[in-house]
């Protein structure tokens, strides 16, 4: 067995906001959508290198159930832009004891995020 691809599904009670968010605060770029009666119930991004799927889950738990940690060129920019997008700030960019500098989130469900510049 070999494993094609691995992508994590966040689930939500609000499908448009969450990927409204996931658009602006990292350039999210909408590859599918499926809507079966007309609204979407599931949105699969492509954001960066990687794949983040959105799907509405009327009865969905929110936070902690998943963290993403997402890798960029500037922790205190993709830290700024999340926060002008809705994020709510958990922690300031700072530099880290392993050597890459790093700033927590959450975005607009709760899901903790993880912004971090990759050390040398």
């Amino acid at each position: 067995m070999t494993v094609d691809t691995l992508f994590p599904i966040l689930r939500t009670t609000d499908l448009d906001r969450l990927v409204r968010f996931y658009e602006e605060a990292f350039d999210g770029d909408v590859r599918y959508r499926f809507a079966p009666e007309g609204r979407d119930v599931y949105v699969s991004l492509a954001v960066g290198g990687g794949t983040v799927g959105v799907g509405f889950e009327p009865d969905a738990a929110r936070g902690d159930a998943i963290a993403l940690w997402i890798y960029t060129d500037s922790a205190d920019r993709a830290f700024a832009r999340a926060v002008d997008a809705g994020a709510a700030p958990v922690s300031a960019p700072e530099d880290t004891a392993w050597g890459e500098r790093m700033a927590q989130v959450r975005d607009p469900d709760g899901n903790l995020l993880y912004l971090a510049v990759a050390s040398a």
